[in-house]
């Protein structure tokens, strides 16, 4: 039996979704790349971009009150379309996709710079975070479609660090554009990067005709929207603009139970659900979705109100306080990194979220002491606290999710923990704004009822003062009696924010003990990477999520001695270099060694050793296609090339007489049971990390192990170059 027998669905010609776009030329894949990567930092800088210009916009438009919903509407309108949109392309193709979100999101952001009231802002940043939905997640699944499958993992690691690191200098750069020019610019800089992002993608992005039918639950995403957006509402106008027990309040509230009530029910008969009701009877899944609902409320939180301490309170300008907050970011990448590596040494991850939800405890703790005395070297150190406890859940959040669930769910999980997290960072920004927005009103009406400040002032002056004043520069022109009153009413408000943060994380701390600790898989040792610390949102396919997870782990075993150590083990004899020119051309008698060297980044010395290696063993033959009873060309060109008539060869010549032509090799019998061999010791490897996902019973995810059996190993170029 021939090796290609031996692996069904190794090939391009299966059609199906395991198959990998033909390699463009790398030149090509880098300005690909690079738009893809210019589309994801700016749809991943806008959620935390705004928090440093805050102060300065309240200034500018008003309503302090409602300030969060700036932050909010983003999200929210984000957390919404996100689960959607993977599918959407899946329909109508990538590309198109994408250029409509990026065109959604650059009209958003033409319109939040040119908006002239808060309202107007806030609906602008719904329509940009409609968009900015639509390019996380498209970037993402767009990766496949111009890498090859061997790199796929590995890019969109890159893109997981590009999304991470968008979310650190998102407050910096914001502060940036403030200070240097003007809160408008933090959107307005989005329109020519797009722009360009968009030129360059419209004409390096393949259109991918293949297309998969989905069933894509609308009705699921818009009952979501509409029930948060509810949740929402209720937390803040509550206590702000109408009493907790108005009849608005009691209705809006009813409806959005309402609202949760209907999505739960569709989404039991949806064909494709958002958010399967199934997976909460896992209850490792329940228990982790719970903490990170508290990871949001407290990141996103802390990112949106300690800008307005840190400038209302001390004085900072927008870009000294995007400075100031790099600590806290600064601590989560710390014990991210390092409980990642920690996790997939020991193969243990229960202490991780147990002790950063306690010492989350005790940096927000640290955040409610705070107040006009403080030093910013200590408020730095406080949130550089709150970081590290956020570094040790958060990216643990989604492995622990993958490790508890079956191939079928992986993908709808993955992207659920994520929607958890969003979720988390609206609703609990919303609370939070309101907390802070009943308190600071509450201080400054008893402060000035309590003293003879009140009776100083002009009454217009007294409305605007307790209507809560934002501004650094604003509030710099009060006399000193009414500016001591309002930064004492302000910090005690922000203090009450953190304390109740604070509680909130004291609930995940109860749940974190709840987590079942499970025999960690091996796949799943893909998400300790400093990519997967801020978990982008994804599609929610599952053959994706494993492309993904495999694809990195296959990766890190992609080293010469691990190669050898892999032959060793199915006693054949070779070299890294010779077992990789062996599958090579398996798949591709007429092979063009340097092009393929060239393409899977092999030196090309290391490819024609490997030649001679096989052919001083016997392994190949140089003629007769007939030799070794193989037709040529029988094993089907090389992941998207085109199949050649049996008698033509890749330069137009043709086979002589005697069935013989110049470059095209043909494996032995010794060389097709060395194959056998090969891919078998591989699939075994990729079948043990796969462990759990029972491919078996799924026919897509045996085609990708099949398929990346096949594969061997794309990179003995390093460490082959050096020996």
């Amino acid at each position: 039996m021939s090796a290609t027998a031996a692996a069904p669905g190794a090939g391009r010609g299966d059609g199906d979704a395991t198959a990998g776009p033909a390699a463009p030329p790398a030149r090509s894949v880098l300005i690909v790349f690079t738009g893809l990567m210019l589309v994801m930092l700016m749809a991943a800088l806008d959620q935390t971009i705004v928090s440093t210009a805050l102060p300065t916009i309240v200034g500018d438009l008003g309503g302090l009150n409602h300030i969060s919903w700036v932050v909010t509407a983003y999200l929210l309108a984000q957390t919404a379309v996100t689960p959607v949109y993977g599918k959407l392309g899946d329909l109508y193709g990538r590309k198109v996709v994408l250029q409509v979100a990026l065109t959604v999101f650059l009209v958003g952001s033409a319109l939040c710079g040119a908006a002239q009231s808060l309202t107007e802002l806030i609906a602008f940043r719904a329509l940009q975070g409609l968009g900015g939905g639509g390019l996380m997640v498209s970037t993402m699944a767009a990766v496949g479609d111009v890498v090859s499958p061997r790199d796929r993992g590995r890019y969109q690691g890159v893109f997981g660090a590009v999304f991470g690191l968008a979310s650190v200098i998102g407050p910096l750069l914001g502060g940036f554009f403030t200070t240097s020019l003007t809160w408008r610019w933090i959107f307005y800089v989005n329109v020519p990067i797009g722009v360009g992002a968009f030129v360059v993608l419209a004409a390096t992005l393949p259109s991918r005709s293949d297309t998969t039918h989905h069933r894509v639950d609308y009705l699921g995403a818009a009952l979501l929207a509409a029930a948060l957006s509810g949740i929402v509402l209720v937390c803040t106008l509550g206590g702000v603009d109408h009493a907790w027990l108005s009849p608005f309040i009691i209705v809006l509230s009813l409806v959005s139970i309402a609202l949760v009530v209907v999505f739960v029910l569709s989404e039991t008969r949806a064909a494709e659900p958002v958010l399967p009701p199934r997976l909460f009877r896992n209850p490792v899944f329940s228990v982790t979705s719970g903490i990170g609902l508290v990871v949001g409320f407290a990141l996103f939180g802390s990112v949106t109100y300690l800008p307005l301490f840190l400038q209302v309170v001390n004085g900072a300008s927008p870009t000294g306080s995007g400075l100031q907050i790099l600590p806290l970011m600064g601590g989560l990448l710390i014990t991210s990194i390092s409980s990642g590596q920690i996790i997939s040494r020991t193969g243990r991850y229960k202490p991780f979220p147990i002790a950063g939800t306690l010492v989350m405890i005790v940096g927000l703790g640290l955040l409610s002491r705070m107040d006009a005395g403080t030093s910013r070297v200590v408020a730095s150190g406080y949130m550089f606290v709150l970081g590290l406890g956020l570094g040790m859940v958060m990216q643990v959040l989604v492995l622990v999710v993958q490790n508890a669930v079956d191939y079928q769910d992986l993908g709808v999980a993955t992207s659920g923990a994520t929607l958890f997290r969003s979720i988390g960072g609206s609703v609990g920004t919303a609370i939070l704004g309101s907390i802070f927005s009943s308190r600071l009103k509450s201080n400054l009406h008893s402060g000035l009822a309590s003293s003879r400040l009140g009776a100083r002032l002009p009454p217009a002056q007294a409305a605007k003062l307790t209507g809560a004043i934002g501004n650094p520069q604003s509030l710099a022109r009060l006399p000193a009696p009414i500016h001591a009153l309002y930064i004492s009413s302000f910090t005690n408000a922000l203090d009450r924010v953190f304390v109740v943060a604070a509680v909130v994380a004291a609930v995940a701390f109860l749940l974190s003990w709840l987590l079942q600790q499970r025999p960690l898989r091996e796949s799943v040792t893909a998400r300790t990477g400093i990519g997967e610390t801020f978990a982008a949102p994804t599609t929610g396919d599952s053959l994706a999520e494993a492309w993904r997870s495999l694809t990195i782990v296959l990766g890190r075993e992609g080293r010469k001695q691990l190669v050898e150590q892999m032959a060793s083990r199915a006693g054949v004899p070779l070299s890294a270099g010779a077992c990789w020119l062996l599958v090579r051309i398996d798949e591709q008698p007429r092979i063009d060694i340097p092009a393929q060297a060239l393409r899977f980044d092999v030196p090309e010395r290391v490819a024609f050793a490997g030649l001679d290696e096989l052919l001083a063993k016997a392994m190949i033959v140089l003629g007769s296609a007939a030799a070794a009873g193989t037709p040529v060309g029988a094993a089907g060109s090389d992941e998207g090339g085109d199949s050649d008539d049996a008698g033509v060869s890749d330069d137009g010549g043709v086979l002589d007489d005697g069935g013989v032509l110049d470059g095209v090799y043909v494996l032995t019998a010794s060389g097709t049971d060395a194959l056998e061999r090969l891919v078998a010791e591989r699939r075994a490897t990729i079948e043990r990390i796969a462990e759990g996902w029972s491919p078996d019973e799924h026919a897509e995810l045996a085609k990708l192990i099949n398929r990346l059996a096949r594969e061997m190993v794309g990179h003995p170029s390093t460490e082959a170059a050096a020996a």
